[in-house]
């Protein structure tokens, strides 16, 4: 299984980007996915999950800017970020959880200038 990340950048704050996430290989079904995100000297946190039915979960520092989404045909979940902040400049990973077994994709950058 591999997961794909694409869609990071460079952006002013209040700009928006839009991360997509394509998992591949012997997959059957894919429970909950999500993206975290890790900046520089700071440990890797939750930023949303979406499970296999859609309900979603949000970290408060993101809610009403932030909407993930998926589409299961596709096995590809989604991150469209809004009203872009400075601290919200990271490495972006995309989660997926198949059979109990977590995989992560390898990361894109995002960059929030002010």
């Amino acid at each position: 299984v591999q997961l794909v990340e694409s869609g990071g950048g460079l952006v002013q704050a209040g700009g928006s980007l839009r991360l997509s996430c394509a998992a591949s290989g012997r997959i059957l079904r894919i429970n909950a996915m999500g993206w975290y995100r890790q900046a520089p000297g700071k440990q890797r946190e939750l930023v949303a999950t979406i499970t296999s039915g859609g309900n979603t979960n949000y970290a408060d520092s993101v809610k009403g800017r932030f909407t993930v989404s998926r589409d299961n045909a596709k096995n590809t979940v989604y991150l469209q970020m809004n009203s872009l902040k400075p601290e919200d400049t990271a490495v972006y990973y995309c989660t997926a959880d198949i059979w109990g077994i977590y995989y992560w994709g390898q990361g894109t950058q995002v960059t929030v200038s002010s």
